[in-house]
C-alpha cells in the first residue's frame, strides 16, 4: 500500500502492527514526483493499493517550480503524473486499486468554456484571476474526472479506481493555511471522524 499525504504516526494510529516506511515526495515538483516513482520501483515491491490523499487548501496564489499554480499541481497534476509513472507496477500487481480523495465541493465549479470545451486557463489561472476556494474546487473536479477515466482504462487489466468524498466535517490538517477553517475544524473536531477511516472504507469496499 502506498498512501500520499499521511504521516507515519497518523497511519499507525489505525494500523498498530503495520510495517511502515516513509518516503519523501513534493507534489509541487514534477521532478520530485519522478524521483519518487523511480525510488519506489527500485524496491521491486507490488502495489495493490495507491491512495492519493495529499492536498492543499486556501493557500495564497503562487507558482510551482514547473510554472503552474500550486493548488492545481499539488492537488491534481502531481497525483496524475505519479499514477502514470506507476501504472505498469499497478498492472503487474493486479488486483490493484487507486483511491483518489476528492470533495463534494467539486459540484460548485466548472472547467469548460462557453463552447463546452475544456478551458486550460481555468486550471492554472494567473494571480489576478485566482480565488483559493475556486482553485480547490476545480482541482477536486479534476480528481474525479481523472479517477473515472483511469478506471475506464485500467479496470480491464485488474486495476480499479475510485474517487471518494471524505465527509463534510471530517477532521484533517488541510485547513492549516486558512485561519477561518482552522477555527471551524477545531470546534468541530470532537464530532468528526478520521480521514483514514474513510479511506479504509474505500479501499475495502469497491464500487
Amino acid at each position: 500500500m502506498l498512501i500520499l499525504g499521511v504521516g507515519i504516526d497518523q497511519f499507525l494510529d489505525m494500523q498498530h502492527k503495520a510495517k511502515v516506511e516513509a518516503m519523501t515526495l513534493d507534489l509541487a515538483s514534477l521532478q520530485s514526483v519522478q524521483l519518487f516513482a523511480e525510488a519506489f520501483k527500485s524496491k521491486n515491491l507490488p502495489l495493490h493499493i495507491l491512495i492519493c490523499n495529499a492536498a492543499v487548501f486556501g493557500v495564497p496564489w503562487c507558482l510551482t517550480e514547473d510554472g503552474l499554480e500550486s493548488t492545481f499541481q499539488v492537488n491534481h497534476l502531481g497525483h496524475f503524473y505519479l499514477v502514470q509513472l506507476l501504472q505498469e507496477v499497478l498492472r503487474q500487481s493486479s488486483p490493484a486499486r487507486v483511491v483518489v480523495l476528492s470533495s463534494e465541493s467539486h459540484r460548485f465549479t466548472e472547467i469548460k468554456d462557453s463552447s463546452g470545451k475544456l478551458d486550460f486557463s481555468l486550471l492554472s489561472p494567473p494571480k489576478k484571476e485566482y480565488w483559493a476556494m475556486l482553485a480547490y474546487n476545480r482541482s477536486k473536479l479534476c480528481n474525479i474526472l481523472f479517477s473515472n477515466e483511469l478506471n475506464r482504462r485500467l479496470s480491464p487489466h485488474g486495476v480499479t479506481s475510485n474517487s471518494v468524498h471524505p465527509g463534510n466535517m471530517i477532521y484533517s490538517s488541510i485547513h492549516r493555511s486558512w485561519w477561518v477553517y482552522t477555527l471551524l475544524f477545531t470546534l468541530a473536531r470532537p464530532f468528526t471522524k478520521s480521514m483514514l477511516a474513510t479511506v479504509a472504507f474505500a479501499e475495502n469496499n469497491p464500487v
